[in-house]
């Protein structure tokens, strides 16, 4: 009898979302226990419509090349489900023979893999999450994977600019970074420092009310000080009363395009200070780029995926592959079950103790935590200093 695995993604790709997928196709293929490995093309309508993709029939070899592959070899999406929509896809997931689903995404796909399991409860079908999120912010677990590059594409980024910035010392320059109302990966430029007066000069996470005049005062002083300077702001900076500083541009369900924040607080430095600012916007740039992805990254993307076909092969349902980071000097993590029910759409935001007095900048107890996650960065610029 057909026992088949399905793997579905969800919400924003990442560096490192294939090497999850290789690693989730490769075991299901060696366990011998599948008949097929299926992948839901373009997300969970994949589903609905019943497209899905031979993904054990690819030859290793072209396979690997997941590994070195930003975003979503299947497709993914963010479409938003209706409640009925799920009893539907559990009787496609019948129909087909599919006894096993792996729904990789971050906090809305992880609500979206609960969901299907409950649907699926009974059916003898086994739906386990794969945790994946540039944003860091899901819940109990220790990070997840498509962060750790997010973040060294970031610092990397941060390093080369406050160069260019150190060398023509007459601007602000504004980098705004992704992670909607969590501040882990704003927080993560702070590793592209190296020595003293090196940018970023001011980190602003959503974490820590957005004070105009503190801000002003603060941008002044640094301005004195270094000339050019570098400030990195995440993109869901809100007020004391949680109003975003900039309005979002657009809404739909969960998904929010977020206003020009590095454009409006160049604009509040320009004409409140008279000084020169600039914004600068990676966006996707920095979820995409396989130049900057971390090794530990796609290492731990491909376990995570592995250790999700695992679970769902022995049995396993209602879980996400999660990360406990061991205590001691060297870095090591070992995977964990989590229940399903402790991640859906519970946001994890940065520890206040992750935030530097003034909450303008970051903590070293965060350097330390997150630096393994992104791996060795280029070395040091020269600089003459005669």
């Amino acid at each position: 009898m057909e026992n088949n695995m399905l793997i579905i993604h969800g919400g924003a790709p990442t560096a490192v979302m294939n090497a999850s997928l290789y690693g989730a196709v490769m075991e299901a293929k060696d366990s011998g226990k599948v008949t097929a490995v299926l992948g839901a093309r373009g997300g969970a309508l994949g589903v609905l419509r019943e497209d899905f993709i031979r993904l054990d029939a690819i030859p290793e070899h072209a396979l690997r090349g997941l590994l070195r592959t930003p975003a979503s070899a299947i497709g993914t999406s963010r479409d938003h489900l209706k409640p009925e929509d799920y009893g539907q896809m559990a009787r496609v997931l019948r129909e087909r023979h599919i006894g096993y689903v792996l729904y990789n995404g971050g906090n809305g796909s992880m609500d979206a893999c609960g969901k299907l399991a409950r649907a699926c409860a009974g059916a003898g079908i086994c739906v386990v999450g794969i945790p994946k999120t540039i944003d860091n912010d899901l819940a109990v677990t220790d990070h997840a994977p498509g962060f750790g590059s997010a973040a060294r594409y970031l610092a990397a980024t941060v390093r080369e600019v406050s160069e260019d910035v150190r060398s023509l010392p007459i601007h602000a320059c504004v980098i705004e970074a992704m992670g909607r109302n969590a501040g882990w990966l704003a927080a993560a430029s702070a590793l592209a420092r190296s020595g003293e007066g090196d940018g970023p000069h001011m980190i602003l996470c959503p974490e820590a009310p957005f004070e105009e005049e503190a801000f002003l005062s603060e941008v002044e002083r640094l301005a004195r000080r270094h000339g050019g300077i570098v400030i990195v702001a995440s993109e869901g900076l809100c007020h004391k009363d949680k109003k975003p500083v900039v309005e979002p541009v657009f809404r739909s369900g969960r998904s929010v395009y977020y206003g020009d924040v590095s454009a409006h607080l160049c604009s509040l430095i320009i004409r409140n200070l008279g000084i020169k600012a600039r914004g600068e916007k990676p966006g996707i740039c920095g979820r995409a780029s396989i130049a900057w992805q971390s090794g530990v990254d796609r290492l731990e993307a491909e376990l995570a995926g592995r250790e999700a076909a695992k679970a769902a092969l022995s049995g396993h349902t209602e879980v996400m592959v999660g990360f406990e980071r061991r205590p001691g000097g060297a870095y090591r993590i070992v995977p964990s079950l989590i229940p399903i029910r402790e991640v859906m759409l519970h946001e994890r935001t940065l520890p206040k103790e992750y935030l530097a007095p003034g909450q303008m900048d970051v903590t070293k107890n965060y350097l330390d935590w997150c630096r393994p996650l992104v791996g060795e960065l280029p070395d040091d610029f020269f600089r003459i200093t005669a």
